[in-house]
């Protein structure tokens, strides 16, 4: 049986996810994979999704006259993805996110690119008030296709232990 993989019953399996409190050591980095390569329809969706109606990110006619002569990518759809592509390493046996602190946007996104992001545990500890529950702090980078760093940010999660939540059920 490979791993990530319970048997839950004789030839009945299922996939397990994320990290136990447990499991998490300060140090550690999680490379996320596969990469992203967003769309010049992810990016209008998005733009239009969130009302944000910077013509920038849609409008090539207006984007030609910018010092970056095309559209630029939404920088909260650049975050976004960042955190979706972390959940399955970091956040899946979350209870709550708790903040995102420090985000950077260090290099512009254009439709086309492709995104890589990893995350590094930078602090862990216990929950004063939760018992059955843990704090975690990670920074996730994200580079292009060229390996440029274009996002920066560290999160903080509430995680369960193991033996605890509902993950398992």
């Amino acid at each position: 049986m490979r791993d990530g993989v319970i048997e839950v019953s004789p030839g009945r399996f299922r996939e397990t996810f994320g990290r136990y409190f447990e499991d998490f050591e300060v140090g550690h980095i999680y490379e996320h994979r596969p990469g992203r390569t967003i769309t010049d329809t992810d990016n209008v969706h998005f733009t239009l999704l969130t009302m944000n109606t910077h013509p920038v990110h849609f409008d090539y006619e207006f984007a030609k006259n910018t010092e970056f002569k095309k559209p630029l990518i939404c920088s909260p759809l650049t975050v976004a993805l960042m955190v979706g592509m972390s959940v399955s390493d970091t956040s899946q046996k979350a209870v709550a996110n708790l903040g995102w602190d420090k985000i950077k946007m260090t290099k512009p996104m254009f439709p086309g690119d492709t995104l890589y992001a990893e995350s590094e545990v930078l602090e862990k500890r216990e929950s004063s008030s939760r018992p059955e529950q843990g704090i975690v702090t990670i920074k996730t980078i994200g580079k292009n296709q060229h390996d440029d760093i274009v996002c920066t940010f560290e999160r903080t999660m509430l995680i369960w232990k193991r033996g605890f939540g509902n993950a398992d059920d």
